[in-house]
């Protein structure tokens, strides 16, 4: 391809916006070429091909124009800097992780407000003066380095930590003695999807060989691998422990018990099901056995007691149950349920001060109980209202544990648990600038086009008039079993402040009722996905909540996808719409990077023509009418999105700014040094809130005060 006399680029800017009056945008003419696929004798013609190189001036170029368009018009926004005034405001405070305790010593994370990474700090006893042990704002000047994982070795002296640039999902690992702060020699590379697990003086984990130079961020990764690694020795010396040659495209993530005596190796081919493998590490010569095949079930192993195994699974449970398994018998007649399935969703167990701590998901919230080793219930812990509780932690021979609890108006807080004794206590509360007793949050079940009852959340302030008049915004995800629960977001609070409605609804594909309500949005039938969104949309309208042009909508990954469908699906129903990192071509998804291993959800092009019709059929890229009135869009991705790589955002804004035919602008911000949002510096997240809400709010027609 030629240079840009090949590429023409009309750089024509916006004209001065007025809150009366918007005029047409002139959008750059994005060169099309003659790309025609052919799927099962079907010609699809894919003319934005060339955006799908992240390495070429021509894309460079291209995504240099749109962001000039953009930008120009987010800072025409009169009150933008209002927002981000109020946004910096608001943030600027202090933020706690949950504690966790190895060795002798207490671990945890803390941002002061404004750092751009929040930073690990160790006390040995819980009232000791703590001081800071790894501060990743030292990585670098601009905050886009982040620390990605850690673990620290069971006799807390040594901490393995991951390191990230730009948001990619590649990261690094580092070690650091724990006592003298000294940072070693050892360094890993081509890390990924992997957690860090220790064994005597050394560690397990994932890896991929390195990619070709230039394709880091788009390459598809194939052949992943468990390597072990000793502390003091070279990454070309570390030993392989478990690979799959004959596949490819499978994951494979190893963890450890406690005691170090068990090694568990998990073997996944999408995003949901595993096969599960252990190892007796005290035996010499030990081979991998397999206890768990397949890939319709979930396996997860939680500890051993006198060297069986406690595990949570769905097989034949979609809920889950937990279980003892004998691995010389691992077959499921053999199991010992120790608490079975029930109405609500397993989510997890935590096995501490001799108790099984269990997380019960009802109606996309959280409860929690304690049950002896037997399975029978001992307390309800009564956490504190209609919320997420997250990050249990605790030893299974200490009393002391500590989790955390957030929900729509209640910043995460952080509580000492004491098992033995059932009672909850305050650890670290943040102060905010923000009154949580303003604000309501209620949950209502409406009804989907085929029928099924859905829950959403609905949040606004006390007091607001149900006059069809209300700016709303409606989220949802829907998708890979992945629950929407209650939490506490900074950036949403300048919407609400401002009379906005914020509505979470649990659509299926999500996790919320279990593994029949994600089946029940996968594949062939991921259009009740879309349906469930749209119904909560009809919903909001016919309750007098807002009206289509009071409404917005807004998804991220999976629910960027699903925000492209349903505006093309229903483009008169929302008056804005906010893709985040969306899947828009769902036809070449499966390409890149990991994309691969989200065929369980969606299925594929190439593996019949019955799923390439589907796909095909409310792929968001091949969907776009011209003639149709779009809704107000701001598409979001990022350089370094190595997971849903930019070119999604790319081909899918290319399309809708040429076949748009409204008023309503259309624009593609894209975040350089940023990836898929994970390690984003606060900073990142501040600019772009500002923009994404200066964006809706304008939109909607709203004055924030």
């Amino acid at each position: 391809m030629k240079k840009l006399s090949y590429f023409l680029i009309l750089t024509a800017f916006i004209a001065m916006i007025s809150c009366s009056e918007q005029k047409r945008i002139k959008y750059p003419v994005t060169l099309k070429v003659d790309t025609v696929d052919v799927y099962f004798g079907v010609e699809v013609p894919d003319p934005y091909r060339w955006l799908e190189d992240d390495n070429s001036e021509e894309t460079a170029e291209w995504v240099k124009a749109e962001n000039e368009i953009t930008f120009d018009y987010l800072e025409k926004i009169p009150f933008r800097d209002k927002i981000n005034e109020r946004l910096t405001k608001i943030w600027n405070y202090p933020r706690y992780g949950v504690p966790f305790k190895e060795g002798k010593n207490y671990f945890f994370f803390k941002n002061d407000g404004m750092q751009n990474q929040s930073v690990l700090y160790i006390r040995e006893g819980l009232d000791d003066e703590p001081r800071v042990l790894l501060d990743p704002n030292k990585f670098s000047e601009d905050g886009t380095v982040a620390l990605t994982n850690l673990s620290v070795s069971h006799d807390g002296k040594l901490l393995a930590y991951g390191v990230s640039t730009g948001g990619s999902d590649w990261s690094e690992i580092f070690i650091l003695n724990i006592e003298t702060g000294e940072k070693l020699d050892d360094h890993i590379k081509w890390v990924k999807f992997s957690i860090i697990a220790w064994k005597d003086y050394g560690f397990y984990y994932s890896t991929y060989d390195p990619p070709d130079e230039g394709e880091e961020l788009s390459d598809k990764n194939e052949y992943h691998k468990v390597n072990y690694h000793k502390i003091g020795t070279l990454q070309k010396d570390d030993k392989l422990i478990f690979e799959n040659k004959k596949y490819p495209l499978r994951n494979y993530v190893a963890y450890i018990t406690e005691d170090e005596k068990y090694l568990f190796i998990s073997e996944s081919e999408t995003t949901s099901g595993n096969a599960l493998y252990y190892k007796n590490l005290t035996i010499p010569g030990s081979k991998f056995k397999q206890i768990a095949e397949g890939f319709d079930n979930e396996y997860q192993v939680i500890d051993h007691i006198d060297d069986n195994f406690l595990m949570i699974t769905n097989y034949e449970t979609p809920k889950q149950q937990l279980v003892l398994l004998n691995p010389k018998k691992p077959e499921a007649e053999n199991w010992k349920i120790i608490i079975p399935e029930k109405d609500e969703v397993l989510e997890s167990v935590d096995y501490v001060g001799g108790k099984l701590v269990v997380e019960y998901m009802k109606d996309a919230y959280s409860q929690a109980f304690v049950y002896d080793l037997e399975g029978n219930l001992l307390n309800d812990m009564n956490l504190p209202g209609i919320g997420t509780m997250f990050g249990f932690n605790g030893k299974e021979d200490e009393d002391v544990a500590f989790y955390g609890f957030t929900s729509f108006t209640f910043p995460s807080t952080i509580y000492k648990y004491d098992v033995k004794n059932n009672k909850s206590e305050i650890y670290h509360k943040s102060e905010i600038d923000f009154n949580p007793d303003e604000y309501a949050t209620k949950q209502v079940f409406y009804e989907s086009k085929d029928g099924t009852k859905v829950p959403m959340f609905i949040v606004h302030k006390k007091g607001i008039k149900m006059n069809g008049n209300n700016p709303t915004i409606l989220y949802a995800y829907g998708g890979f079993n992945i629950s929407m629960t209650p939490g506490f977001s900074v950036s949403r609070l300048i919407f609400l402040e401002n009379g906005g409605i914020y509505v979470v609804a649990n659509i299926r594909g999500g996790g919320e009722y279990g593994e029949d309500w994600h089946e029940a949005g996968i594949k062939l039938k991921k259009q009740n996905v879309f349906d469930d969104f749209i119904a909560a949309a009809e919903y909001l309208i016919k309750e007098k909540y807002t009206s289509s042009e009071k409404l917005g909508i807004i998804g991220g990954s999976n629910g960027g996808l699903l925000i492209g469908a349903c505006m093309n699906q229903r483009p008169e129903l929302f008056k804005v719409a906010v893709p985040i990192v969306g899947v828009m071509d769902m036809l070449r998804y499966h390409k890149f990077t990991i994309g691969w291993a989200w065929a369980g959800d969606y299925g594929t092009s190439e593996e019949n023509k019955e799923m390439f019709e589907y796909l095909l059929g409310y792929s968001p890229l091949h969907n776009i009418k011209k003639g149709l009135n779009y809704p107000a869009t701001l598409a979001i991705t990022a350089d370094h999105d190595d997971r849903v790589v930019p070119l999604h955002s790319f081909k899918y804004m290319a399309t809708l700014q040429e076949m748009n035919s409204g008023k309503n602008p259309v624009l593609v911000r894209i975040e350089t040094m940023a990836g898929h949002g994970a390690g984003k510096p606060t900073s990142k997240i501040i600019e772009e809130s500002t923009d994404i809400y200066s964006f809706i709010m304008y939109n909607l027609g709203m004055k924030p005060m």
